[in-house]
């Protein structure tokens, strides 16, 4: 898919302004040096095929905001890559491989070099439309609802009609082939050229080729949007979400308007606001018994012999949400451990402890009395639910360090993490996960019009936040 740029007020200065001022990335590429993770954590990619697929993307297949990646990627190759060391010496490195490091492997200043590229990007495409050259539409709704199928079939049949300027490509889920509601014979019967367009994904297709998709439309409420996040890992298409749920905290567009709604958005352009998600990784101990002598906070802090790793990882996850780590189905609370970068931060007693992204901020958190907060905010939530102490306050983190919450040796019970609400995991005494920024946003298609989002009209409408009944005035005695 390519993509043009078009300001708000159309001139030519802004656009040939914006042609260079926006050329910005949305993964940034680093040097392989380590200089301030721990060996147990310093592993190659667990997939490097997957990786490479990810990368060997051309112009005409990614969306238009990885394009800008590509562009970014090629003039970093003009420059030294840089990386600071412990002796904070400057370095100059070689050109990284052909394949993507996971966040949690970047040094300190990568780190933030990665999330203040993510951040001015996303600044600077909230004041921008993106004029997209769509072609291959992917169509994501709640498979087990006849109701919004029935919906899809309307919002597919629409797509594929020869009414419309350009011949898409449609993907629906591969559960809605021999679906009667949705009856992909009949449209084809009633127009034969649909037949080669109508298509269907699985999830293993939105794993390995994510970049075959121009653009994305979900019919649903959070949980569908959450999905989307959840089949796309790595690379996301522009995710426009029509509200047909329950509270619809990022649905932002009403179905009944869903034909001028996409024509606007096709001809006109969109505008992205791009959401925090995190990347997280299970690291399993290599003990090979489980021995209450062993100390986990040693074994992530302190000083290891050579060629001694201590964990390896088994499985990462891009969660745009939050990462719950609690006491599953233990009747006995949870006791986990927490550290920040090279650092010890305290142990946790308490039923379990969430970790959001400002997105997850209205959700589990919320729940767990953890505070609001706005989507922009570069920040880390972290909440314990039902803390056996009076002294446990929330505490919001910089989106710049890498947390591992872990189980430690001599700990009662394992722990259970999920993500998303997703993959329930099972955490032994001795394993942690590593929680860091992940270097692939979530592009969520906004209302034109719209500064960012109406996230305060969100949470009043949603919530009824700070909700009472007005205050009576004084009548002046006379």
């Amino acid at each position: 898919m390519n993509g043009t740029r078009d300001g708000e007020e159309g001139g030519d200065g802004e656009s040939s302004n914006s042609e260079s001022e926006y050329h910005h990335a949305l993964e940034v590429v680093f040097d392989d040096e380590n200089a301030k993770r721990r060996k147990s954590s310093l592993v190659s990619s667990e997939n490097p095929k997957l990786s490479q697929q990810a990368g060997k993307k051309g112009p005409s297949a990614s969306c238009f905001v990885h394009q800008l990646l590509e562009t970014q990627r090629k003039a970093r190759k003009e420059q030294p890559a840089l990386s600071y060391n412990e002796d904070k010496n400057l370095d100059k490195t070689s050109d990284p491989p052909n394949q993507a490091v996971h966040s949690r492997l970047l040094t300190k200043r990568q780190l933030s070099e990665m999330a203040v590229g993510v951040r001015e990007l996303s600044k600077k495409l909230g004041s921008i439309r993106l004029k997209l050259k769509v072609k291959t539409i992917f169509l994501l709704t709640k498979a087990h609802d006849s109701d919004l199928i029935g919906l899809t079939r309307s919002i597919a049949q629409w797509l594929l009609s020869k009414e419309r300027d350009t011949q898409y490509t449609v993907y629906v889920e591969d559960t809605l082939k021999e679906n009667s509601t949705f009856d992909a014979q009949g449209l084809v019967s009633q127009d034969p050229s649909i037949e080669a367009r109508l298509k269907y994904w699985n999830n293993e297709l939105c794993k390995k080729q994510p970049q075959l998709f121009d653009f994305a439309v979900t019919l649903g409420g959070d949980g569908t949007l959450l999905y989307a996040s959840w089949l796309f890992q790595r690379i996301v298409p522009p995710v426009l979400s029509f509200a047909l749920g329950s509270l619809g905290f990022l649905t932002k567009f009403d179905f009944a308007d869903y034909q001028p709604t996409l024509s606007n958005a096709f001809k006109d352009g969109i505008t992205v606001s791009l959401r925090l998600r995190f990347e997280a990784t299970i690291m399993r101990t290599q003990t090979a018994e489980q021995d209450k002598k062993h100390d986990l906070v040693e074994e992530l802090i302190g000083d290891e012999a050579e060629n001694n790793l201590t964990h390896k990882p088994d499985g990462s996850y891009t969660i745009l949400n939050d990462i719950v780590v609690d006491r599953g189905p233990n009747p006995t609370m949870s006791s986990t451990e927490l550290f920040m970068d090279e650092k010890f931060m305290t142990s946790v007693l308490a039923d379990g402890i969430c970790v959001a992204t400002p997105t997850g901020s209205t959700a589990y958190n919320l729940a767990a009395g953890g505070s609001l907060c706005h989507p922009e905010n570069p920040v880390i939530l972290v909440t314990a639910i039902c803390a056996h102490t009076l002294s446990f306050r929330p505490v919001i983190l910089p989106d710049t360090v890498v947390l591992r919450v872990g189980v430690p040796y001599d700990a009662r019970t394992s722990s259970w993490a999920s993500f998303d609400g997703r993959e329930r995991v099972e955490l032994r005494p001795g394993d942690y996960v590593t929680i860091s920024a992940s270097r692939y946003p979530f592009a969520n298609v906004m209302p034109q019009g719209s500064a960012g989002e109406d996230w305060v009209g969100s949470i009043s409408r949603t919530l009824n936040w700070n909700s009472r009944q007005k205050q009576k005035g004084f009548k002046e005695w006379t």
